[in-house]
């Protein structure tokens, strides 16, 4: 794994209180996060934008440091307003009939966009624009006619979160969007996980806090946020 991005400076912040306001102001400022969702869970890292913030370059940096699938992770509420269901409610095929998964009851997953601005969706800069219209849609959903916006399918992931968030399910969408909600931030953030380039595998831990320190970014463990938003 190497990194492309930030100024290199040690720690990624002190004891979890202070590295829980620090990723406040992180996504505030447009800067990343990472969070790890829990040994017993997916177990991996997840590099977290807020969506508005997401430029050509944030797009970059998870591609090249991080190398996972890019999505946006919208609030129950506005992929309601947005008319957007979970995926598997809405294909009919024989494999999505029986969808086990090891770590949850169920996928966030929902459909794929571009925004209709954009030439084929997958450049660093399409991206960036389907993600921030995405973002800024969802500060304000009503004001947004979905259809007219974007066009289905895209490159850019949708996940819908559970309606209760935490208090429902504890994977990524959910973390990802207690923590905006806590930053007083429009309900929509981007997940992308982080994998390692020898094994193949999610990034460990051990590694992700290591890259964190490197560039100075806050890192987060799944319980950090649930403690503080409990």
């Amino acid at each position: 794994m190497t990194g492309r991005h930030a100024s290199a400076n040690a720690g990624a912040g002190g004891q979890a209180p202070a590295a829980f306001e620090r990723a406040l102001e992180s996504l505030r400022a447009g800067e990343p996060v990472l969070v790890h969702d829990a040994a017993d869970r997916e177990g991996e890292t997840d590099i977290i934008y807020h969506a508005d913030a997401v430029t050509p370059d944030a797009v970059a940096h998870m591609r090249n440091d991080a190398g996972g699938l890019v999505c946006v992770a919208l609030a129950h509420e506005v992929a309601e307003a947005f008319d957007l269901p979970f995926y598997t409610e809405e294909i009919d095929h024989p494999a999505a009939a029986d969808h086990e998964l090891g770590y949850d009851e169920r996928s966030s997953f929902s459909l794929t966009v571009n925004h209709r601005d954009t030439y084929t969706g997958i450049t660093d800069a399409d991206r960036s624009l389907t993600i921030r219209t995405l973002g800024e849609a969802a500060g304000e959903p009503s004001a947004t006619e979905f259809a007219t916006e974007f066009r289905v399918p895209g490159h850019v992931h949708l996940l819908k979160a559970a309606p209760d968030l935490l208090a429902q399910r504890e994977g990524h969408t959910e973390l990802g969007l207690a923590l905006a909600d806590a930053a007083d931030l429009p309900p929509a953030v981007v997940v992308c996980e982080m994998l390692d380039d020898q094994t193949g595998k999610a990034l460990t831990p051990a590694d992700a806090r290591a890259y964190a320190d490197r560039y100075d970014y806050v890192y987060l463990e799944g319980r950090d946020v649930l403690e503080r938003l409990d």
